[in-house]
């Protein structure tokens, strides 16, 4: 099945030290991109961290304290991931919550600022848990009628996701669903923007969803004793909040949405 793009999608898959996306590290990154025109390009790296990789990390992807030790770091390699990644669109599996958080935290951290303003983000796994809720490897047997072998390998997981959205494109093609609201609509298309909308669930406003937009379209917060205040009218009211979660164990992303917020409030109080 021909994919319709309009400019290159990129499947993504990290390996990492752990799930905490403040402070846990890539350790493998493998890249499909898949081209307007059909040509598919690849891109698999290991990764040095910088930090011990945790046993039970280990256990899970098989990539350990020595495999890597020799390994570029991140830092090293960000120009040319960020050349990789120039001008596509990003897809992958629970990719809007993990894998795009975790990259813009190590694009970051190595001083680039990895633009995602005019990307779009294809979440394959909230297309599969709207319309099936399963795992990968449940997706891959349901959809592809295969067994997933060597789950958890960075490059075996992406091309198991890309099949497994092929899959559900065809699946889905034209099947109408049924919102809360009791509104009727076909949401898998063969169509980026349509899917970037439809796997979106959360309108989160940094990538760590600590900010959202509430139904009126503001940034309100969305955990702590402030949940569901809007983060401008709180920085007004106590201008110690904005200090406390700069000094906090917060994304790097999540302190840049804050303080273009808080510059915007004062912006605007000044014109």
């Amino acid at each position: 099945m021909q994919l319709n793009l309009t400019r290159p999608l990129a499947f993504f898959d990290l390996e990492t030290t752990g799930t905490n996306v403040a402070s846990d590290r890539i350790v493998e990154i493998a890249i499909l991109k898949i081209h307007p025109n059909g040509d598919k390009e690849e891109y698999l790296k290991l990764i040095n961290p910088e930090i011990p990789i945790p046993p039970i990390a280990t256990s899970i992807h098989g990539i350990s304290n020595e495999k890597v030790k020799n390994e570029p770091t991140f830092k090293d390699l960000a120009p040319s991931i960020a050349n990789f990644l120039k001008g596509c669109d990003l897809a992958g599996y629970n990719s809007n919550k993990f894998d795009i958080p975790i990259l813009v935290e190590e694009f970051l951290r190595a001083g680039i600022d990895f633009d995602l303003s005019s990307r779009r983000f294809v979440d394959v796994q909230n297309i599969f848990h709207q319309m099936e809720q399963r795992t990968l490897k449940a997706a891959y047997k349901f959809y592809c009628g295969k067994e997933l072998v060597n789950a958890h390998s960075a490059l075996a997981d992406i091309n198991a996701t890309y099949e497994v959205f092929l899959s559900q494109l065809q699946r889905y093609d034209g099947v109408e669903i049924e919102d809360k609201n009791g509104n009727k609509f076909i949401p898998v298309k063969n169509d980026i923007k349509a899917l970037h909308d439809f796997t979106n669930i959360n309108k989160n406003v940094d990538l760590a969803g600590r900010i959202i937009y509430n139904d009126k379209g503001i940034e309100v917060f969305n955990f702590g004793k402030h949940s569901g205040k809007p983060v401008e009218e709180v920085f007004k009211t106590e201008p110690s909040y904005y200090d406390w979660m700069m000094k906090g164990d917060f994304p790097l992303y999540t302190k840049k949405v804050i303080t273009a917020i808080k510059l915007r409030s004062t912006n605007t109080k000044t014109v």
